[in-house]
């Protein structure tokens, strides 16, 4: 039974930057209710009602996982581990995005599956051979009898994106070889609770994953996980690895370890959920109190990322160009648009921070350390940032 314990009010689809604000594209705009579940026997956590990925996932998508240089070290990393422990021969990553966790790998031992066009073409063209298609049992079959079995798929904060898990997991069932291995990650529900992160709710993740939930799934699937890990990437992931249920790899004590720390934390309760929504409709009130009292001080106010969590952020607290001057941004294409839904202006992110600016809210807060690094000198003339994980505060020098 699937049981509602958060409404985030109306939001847009976070990719869709508009590139003007005349009437036919505001008029298009589509809006849906953000509204989040709990389902008691699966343990999983999900949107309600997930977005038709047709909608999401086009030829316009503008995440490039490659221009943080956080995740560009942590992919490397993960890379390095792979070949060392399991010296895949033949890999498949799902969702390849630019080519971030490609390019680590020799073209002809890694292929993908990328349905955004635009950035399917940028991994083609550098020749990395790259399915343009959404993951499903047809286009496996198709990849498989064009290829081969895999002895490693990779997906990184893409399983958490598709609505259909079944035909996700059947999918991958078909395309290991026997001893073959699967490894995921998305963002980490028990992250989330702790970090107060409601902002990693938006139409793209369709799911928050635990453990819990995942071992539940793949059960009805043949397929078991044998470790797993607790990341620092996104504000707080999970990695899952897995493999068929006949394989004779042998599981992990990790698994268990965090199976009872679960349990203990109650992410098997719906009551643990409704007590995070508590939390996060005071964090709201909060995060309005300041920012209208620094508004009333004449305080400059910009948001520094114009990110897929900042989009719920905006929205649900109700923060457009009353509250927050404008939103900077390293992405050239979405410079010089505007945020969805509030509307709020993107600008080219320059060397620093303009000296007229006196706060910024953290729209990338899990980039925090990367961000203090490169903005010193906003710091120290007594700039300030504003974050509201996993509490409303102003973090200064």
């Amino acid at each position: 039974m699937k049981k509602i314990f958060l409404k985030l009010s109306k939001q847009p689809i976070t990719n869709s930057y508009l590139t003007n604000l005349n009437k036919k594209n505001l008029e298009k705009e589509f809006f849906y209710n953000l509204n989040v579940s709990f389902d008691t026997k699966l343990f999983l956590v999900s949107l309600s009602k997930p977005i038709n990925p047709k909608k999401q996932y086009t030829n316009k998508y503008a995440h490039r996982a490659s221009e943080s240089k956080t995740m560009k070290a942590a992919f490397k990393n993960i890379c390095q581990i792979f070949k060392k422990r399991f010296n895949p021969k033949k890999i498949l990553e799902i969702g390849s995005n630019d080519g971030v966790f490609l390019s680590n790998f020799s073209k002809k031992d890694i292929i993908a599956v990328e349905p955004c066009k635009n950035l399917a073409s940028i991994t083609n063209k550098i020749g990395y051979k790259t399915y343009s298609n959404f993951w499903n049992i047809k286009n496996a079959k198709k990849i498989i009898k064009q290829n081969s079995k895999f002895d490693l798929i990779f997906s990184a904060n893409t399983i958490s994106h598709i609505p259909n898990l079944e035909e996700a997991f059947k999918s991958i069932y078909i395309s290991l070889n026997t001893d073959g291995i699967f490894v995921f990650e998305d963002p980490y529900i028990g992250s989330v609770l702790k970090m107060n992160s409601y902002d990693q709710f938006y139409d793209e993740h369709v799911h928050l994953f635990s453990l819990l939930s995942i071992k539940k799934i793949l059960e009805k699937y043949k397929l078991k996980i044998f470790d797993v890990e607790l990341l620092t990437t996104h504000g707080g992931s999970i990695r899952f690895y897995v493999c068929k249920d006949k394989s004779k790899i042998k599981i992990s004590p990790n698994v268990n370890i965090l199976y009872l720390k679960e349990i203990r934390l109650g992410l098997n309760k719906f009551q643990t959920y409704k007590s995070f929504s508590s939390r996060v409709k005071k964090s709201k009130k909060k995060l309005l109190t300041l920012l209208k009292k620094l508004n009333k001080n004449k305080k400059k106010i910009i948001s520094y990322g114009a990110t897929y969590k900042s989009t719920t952020i905006f929205n649900y607290c109700n923060i457009d160009n009353k509250l927050i001057d404008y939103v900077s941004d390293t992405t050239k294409n979405k410079q010089g648009k505007f945020t969805p839904g509030k509307h709020l202006p993107i600008y080219p992110q320059s060397k620093n921070i303009s000296k007229d600016v006196d706060y910024a809210f953290l729209g990338a807060w899990n980039f925090l350390d990367e961000i203090k690094k490169k903005e010193k000198s906003f710091l120290s003339r007594g700039g300030k940032f504003i974050t509201h994980v996993p509490k409303v505060r102003v973090i200064s020098k």
